[in-house]
């Protein structure tokens, strides 16, 4: 039997709440650096910054007062020295210490076309596709037609191949983001594969539609804000990583749950719920509760294939506009409609 469930009509016979404006809640504990599920990588570039600060406090003594001068706030957030916005790469999403962009000297990164967060694994991963095929090239160039040869053009193709998909993977576009009142747009690219009516969601406190996207290897993976939005609460579960198409993955892979609460009248609720897969196994989530977020803005990100998934008030007046099977983009597609705005 299908997992996939239209939305009935007995939506059209549901008023439009009032809802109350919400306090953010405390901080899930779990939650103490922006990648939850850690990672090899992660751990290299922790190793990394070990050696950077070490290196900046020897023969860049003047560079690092220059920042602390510079630094906001009266917390260390992180569990070593902060000496510039580099160490608080992991903990943006903790409170304390941090810098104003016109004092940030490495924002320009953030005009680099890969997810900022995900560059370390570019890199990585880059160098261990590419790096065998260029060592091999000079070494089958000209060399006979054999057992060997064959095999060896076969590794050439296959790590070319992976490390064009994998610089493919860490692509992060701009979008134009649609601004007419009223309107949810998707928190990720992909595959709709599941709207389904929720008679009652505890996070909604109401009628509910759920919206699942499945990401493939193929598309962009950065999660953007539905609407213009104050982030309410965070919950973090870990858990399995099936393949993210199965219906199950929802329920029992690793995800974390991003309560939201838009900024203007009625106030809705949402949840944006980022889901790993069977080879996605990393969630990003910078944002913390009370952060606000623009309509489009990006959140976080999943590394590697996954799932994610929107739950929205279910009111009179909603409108449907995305599809079952339907390809869309963060930030850019318009799956809900409110025509009483």
């Amino acid at each position: 039997m299908s997992d996939i469930q239209p939305v009935p009509e007995s939506s059209k016979s549901l008023s439009t709440p009032s809802y109350p404006l919400l306090d953010p809640e405390p901080m899930d504990p779990q939650l103490t650096t922006i990648q939850p599920g850690g990672g090899v990588v992660i751990k290299m570039e922790m190793l990394w910054g070990k050696f950077r600060r070490t290196w900046l406090k020897l023969f860049r003594g003047g560079y690092v007062r220059r920042m602390q001068e510079l630094r906001k706030g009266s917390v260390n957030p992180c569990p070593h020295d902060v000496l510039d916005p580099r160490d608080l790469k992991f903990y943006q999403n903790q409170e304390g210490y941090y810098w104003e962009k016109k004092d940030d000297p490495f924002t320009g990164r953030d005009k680099i076309p890969f997810a900022r967060v995900g560059l370390a694994e570019l890199l990585v991963f880059s160098l261990l596709c590419f790096v065998p095929p260029l060592i091999l090239l000079p070494i089958l160039i000209g060399a006979p037609i054999n057992v060997w040869s064959v095999l060896g053009w076969m590794v050439v193709a296959a790590g070319l191949i992976k490390g064009i998909l994998i610089v493919w993977f860490f692509r992060d576009p701009e979008r134009n983001v649609p601004t007419d009142p009223g309107l949810v747009i998707s928190p990720a690219d992909g595959k709709v594969v599941l709207i389904e009516e929720i008679e009652h969601d505890e996070h909604i406190g109401g009628p509910a539609v759920l919206i699942g996207v499945f990401l493939s290897i193929f598309n962009v993976h950065m999660n953007r804000s539905p609407i213009e939005a104050r982030v309410i609460g965070l919950k973090y579960r870990p858990g399995k990583y099936l393949n993210a198409i199965r219906p199950e993955s929802a329920r029992e892979n690793e995800q974390l749950a991003v309560k939201i609460q838009e900024i203007s009248a009625p106030h809705r609720c949402m949840v944006v719920r980022q889901i790993t897969g069977a080879i996605a196994r990393r969630i990003v989530c910078w944002v913390k509760p009370g952060d606000l977020l623009n309509r489009g803005e990006r959140f976080g990100m999943i590394k590697l294939g996954s799932r994610t998934e929107l739950v929205l008030p279910r009111e009179e007046g909603m409108e449907i506009v995305t599809k079952l099977g339907e390809n869309i983009k963060a930030g850019k597609s318009i799956l809900i409609r409110y025509k009483s705005e």
